[in-house]
Parts: structure tokens; C-alpha cells; sequence
């Protein structure tokens, strides 16, 4: 965002709410004792539906609730709009039992037939308002087949062969739109996605494209009001300036904050640096449809090319480690800790790359991004990057672009271009694979298909065995490991900072934002 488009937007500082000349209308909409966020892109969406990144999911959040929630702290899943579950013996029935005192934003009532609405119009072709789409990634929900009222409180839900990942992709924020306000949906149409309408902590009360959006606390929250008045999301792309505005007061708290920024902020009693591992991979998507990556000695050369430890210690100053494979050490027991990282190994690059027939090297077009959530530093990584693979004879023409840009141009795949940036959040060892290596799937961006790995990923997510869960998952780093569809460069360590007046934020392993319970004092 430009300085001209920012001097457009509001401070609120612990002082209260300051406005600029010109927006006095605009200050009125925001209320006080809100906390402002310095957010890295602008909204796309509020149909947790349609939505495709954890950007919009920290926002949503605060808005929606789904049937069930990650504990905090944890990946381990517990109630919310639902009270309690059941699985039948056969793992393809879930039944829920509903909490029966939630109301949504527009004053109706939550029951089991608002869970079949919400279900039925992303799933059930000719539903309706299933033309209120598209709804990209509702599929991780699970093989749904059909959803059951009955009783208001009282929903099943049926599928057509066991999902392991079923209860983790409903606490995702994919899952939030288990609890959309069927009257909302009916109100707006198609609308819908600029309106909103949840049973969250904070409701809609204003949103200024590419300035800010404001939220409102929910009285009628079944948990109990926010401690919060209101939040105020500020879309400030460049992180140079987000960091300004958390240095000069216009903002309270900021997520991802940049490595080079880090020891600013630690060594300043003003504020509070938090720090945390989570289920993140950093890495490059190859074009495996055409040469070069076609050609998976020239995959491996990549990676071997990459000095990856010089990216985590120089570039992103510690706040990540080397990867390995698919599969994140922040999944525990689904990680695979014998395998080791691709070794920084020029020579052994180059000589892949004269046994896959380019002695003299290749010239490759490389898509950059300029901001994203979990992308760390992309221009100065995507730079090391491209040195490093013109020591080996990859030469990479950097394209960069902005986040949404970048994103329309990626997903569903990245037509001609060669290499792309790219990182992953995620709640289950299963979606990431299953949405980015299974064969044609959804980001499948680089067209990589593997047999074996489509295999490995079906068994995964049908294996409700944890033991023998995790041997899959095991099974499967080795063989993604050596097909290397990707350059595996990172796992981030989520972080955030805040001023001294902000109390009770924690960071979520899910990457998600929880705020019902900060407050400032």
C-alpha cells in the first residue's frame, strides 16, 4: 500500500481514537477501546466459503464459529457450537449435539437446519444459493455425502468412507462456514461475501476496501461479551510500513513481523515479541508437467543447489529452520525425524543437472511475491534463491507480484511459468498433501502426480489407527522426498509483537487469530 493510500487511514493508539481531516463520518463507525491490527493483505472475502488464506481466516475468525474449535495453545479439537460428538463404528457417520442458546449477528438462532443450510449450499449442486460461490476448498471437510437434522439440536453428518482428518478440517477455517447465518446468505445472494453474517465474538460494522476493516463486539456472544470493544484490521501490505506504524502508535499489534525487524522490537521495553513453531513449510512449486522439472534429477539439483541454512540464519535471522520434506516437525509423531534435509551441495547439483542433459544449464522463469501470509521475506529469499541456481546453471528470471495477484495467477496451477514461491499452514498432516500433491487437486499447481503418493495420501486420510497413521505419513516424506516435486526451503516460527497496553494474546498453533479475550490496559 502507498504512503498517498495509507494517509487516507485512521491511528487509534492507547490513547483512544484519532481522525484524520475528511473521514470524520468514518470515525464515528469505529469504536472505542478497539485494537488495531496491522494486517499484510487486504480482505478478499466474508464467506469463510469462498476463502483460500490464512489472511482472511484471522479475520473470519473473530466473526464465524464453527461446530468445533482448536483448544488454545493446541491442535487438539474441542467444542463450540457443538456441545458434543459421536463417530459411528464404521467412521462415516459424525452426529453433533448443538448448543441451543446461540444467536447469530442478525438475531436469529443457530439449530441443526442452519448446519444443513450452510452444507448443503457448498455441497448439493442446485441447493439454495449454491450459485453464492465458488467455494474452492470446502472439499477438505471431508467425502460429505449428506447432512441429517434430527432434531434443531441434533445433526449428522454422513460420508462416504471414513475421513480421518474429518474433526481437524472442521476446526480449520475452512470449517467456520458450518456456522453462517442462513438468513444473511438469504438477504444478500451473491452478495453474501461483502456482507457477512456469523455467531462470532465481533460482528461486521464497517469495511473500507484497502483501509481498514471494523469489527464490533457480538453482546449476545455465547461465551460471553469481548473484552474488546471492537477490532480494527489495517490492510498494509509493505512490511516496512506496518512496521512504522507499529513503532509510531498506529497500530497495537502486528502478526509476522519481519526478521530484520525482530531485534527492533526485542530490544524495545514498549513492546512484546512472542515467538512460536508451528505446522508452516516455506518452498518452491516446480513445473513438473515441463522440462526442465520434468526431469526429477533436475528437481533434486535444486534443492541441492539451495544453501537453505544460509536463508534461514541470514535472511530470516533464526525465526526458521531447514525443511525437509513435506510433513512439518510442529505434527510431532507424523514427522519423519530421521530424515535429514537436502544437504547445500552445488557440486552434486551440477552434476544432475549434466545427467538430465543441461551441461551448459537452463533458462527458467521463477514468480515471486511481495507480501503474503507465511511468505517471511519473499523478494530478498526469492533473490538468494536465484543465486544460488545460477551457480549451478538454473537461471531464474524473477516476475514478482502482489499477494491476491500472485494467488489468481498460481491456483488452480501455474500455466507456463517454472518455479513459484510458496508456503502452507495447516492444521492436519493430510492437507497439505491431499490439496497439493494428490494428482490434479486443488493447488496441485505444478501438476506433480505420483501413483505411490496418491496412494500413501488416501490411505492417510482413511487410516483412523493414530499408530499406524503416522507410519503412512512417514511412508510418504520419504517418497515426496525423493520425487522432490518441491524445493523445500523452511519451517517458520510464527511470531507477533504488540505495544505494553495489549494483555492476552496468544499465538495459535493453527495460525488462526483468537481475541475474545485480549484486552488493553
Amino acid at each position: 500500500m502507498s504512503i498517498g493510500r495509507r494517509t487516507l487511514g485512521l491511528s487509534i493508539g492507547a490513547a483512544g481514537l484519532l481522525g484524520l481531516t475528511g473521514v470524520r463520518a468514518a470515525v464515528a463507525e469505529t469504536p472505542r477501546n478497539a485494537l488495531v491490527l496491522g494486517h499484510l493483505a487486504e480482505l478478499e472475502t466474508l464467506d469463510p466459503a469462498q476463502a483460500t488464506t490464512i489472511s482472511d481466516f484471522r479475520i473470519l475468525s473473530s466473526i464465524y464459529e464453527g461446530l468445533v474449535r482448536f483448544k488454545s495453545g493446541t491442535l487438539e479439537v474441542e467444542p463450540a457450537l457443538a456441545q458434543s460428538w459421536t463417530v459411528s463404528p464404521d467412521g462415516k457417520t459424525y452426529t453433533f449435539k448443538l448448543r441451543d442458546d446461540v444467536m447469530f449477528h442478525d438475531g436469529t438462532k443457530f439449530d441443526a437446519h442452519a448446519v444443513k443450510f450452510n452444507l448443503d449450499r457448498v455441497l448439493v449442486k442446485g441447493a439454495p444459493y449454491s450459485d453464492t460461490g465458488p467455494f474452492p476448498f470446502v472439499f477438505i471437510l471431508g467425502p460429505i455425502v449428506s447432512t441429517e437434522v434430527i432434531d434443531p439440536t441434533t445433526v449428522a453428518i454422513h460420508l462416504a468412507r471414513p475421513h480421518a482428518p474429518m474433526l481437524n478440517m472442521l476446526a480449520s477455517g475452512v470449517g467456520l462456514l458450518l456456522g453462517i447465518s442462513p438468513a444473511a446468505v438469504q438477504q444478500n445472494g451473491k452478495n453474501f461475501s461483502r456482507h457477512g453474517g456469523g455467531a462470532g465474538p465481533f460482528k461486521l460494522r464497517l469495511w473500507e476496501p484497502n483501509v481498514r476493516i471494523v469489527l464490533e463486539a457480538n453482546p449476545s456472544y455465547f461465551r460471553g461479551p469481548a473484552k474488546l470493544k471492537g477490532l480494527v484490521f489495517r490492510p498494509i501490505a509493505d512490511s516496512s510500513a506496518r512496521v512504522s506504524e507499529m513503532l509510531s502508535g498506529g497500530t497495537d499489534l502486528m502478526v509476522e513481523v519481519p526478521a530484520d525487524d525482530v531485534p527492533l522490537f526485542k530490544a524495545n521495553s514498549r513492546f512484546e515479541f512472542v515467538q512460536q513453531p508451528g505446522p508452516h513449510l516455506w518452498y518452491l512449486m516446480l513445473n513438473c508437467r515441463q522440462k526442465p522439472f520434468s526431469d526429477v534429477r533436475v528437481r533434486q539439483a535444486l534443492n541441492y543447489a539451495i544453501n537453505k541454512q544460509a536463508i534461514a540464519d541470514q535472511v530470516l535471522k533464526g525465526t526458521a529452520t531447514v525443511a525437509d520434506s513435506v510433513t512439518p516437525p510442529a505434527f510431532g509423531g507424523f514427522h519423519d525425524d530421521s530424515l535429514q534435509p537436502y544437504p547445500y551441495d552445488p557440486a552434486k547439483a551440477k552434476q544432475l543437472m549434466t545427467e538430465a542433459g543441461y551441461p551448459n544449464g537452463v533458462d527458467v522463469v521463477f514468480d515471486v511475491t511481495q507480501n503474503g501470509s507465511g511468505m517471511l521475506s519473499p523478494v530478498l529469499m526469492g533473490t538468494a534463491i536465484q543465486a544460488d541456481l545460477a551457480a549451478v546453471g538454473i537461471r531464474a528470471k524473477i516476475q514478482t507480484y502482489e499477494w491476491n495477484t500472485y494467488l489468481a495467477k498460481l491456483i488452480p496451477v501455474m500455466g507456463k511459468d517454472d518455479i513459484a514461491e510458496m508456503s502452507f499452514m495447516t492444521s492436519d498432516p493430510d492437507m497439505l498433501p491431499a490439496l497439493a500433491l494428490r494428482t490434479g487437486a486443488a493447488v496441485n499447481s505444478g501438476y506433480f502426480s505420483d501413483p505411490v503418493v496418491d496412494k500413501l495420501i488416501d490411505e492417510g486420510r482413511a487410516e483412523t489407527d493414530p499408530v499406524k497413521r503416522e507410519a503412512i505419513y512417514k511412508q510418504l516424506q520419504q517418497v515426496v522426498y525423493k520425487d522432490a516435486p518441491w524445493g523445500f526451503i523452511v519451517n517458520w516460527e510464527q511470531n507477533a509483537v504488540m505495544t505494553d497496553t495489549v494483555h492476552g494474546f496468544e499465538l495459535q498453533p493453527s495460525f488462526m487469530l483468537r481475541l475474545d479475550s485480549v484486552y488493553k490496559a
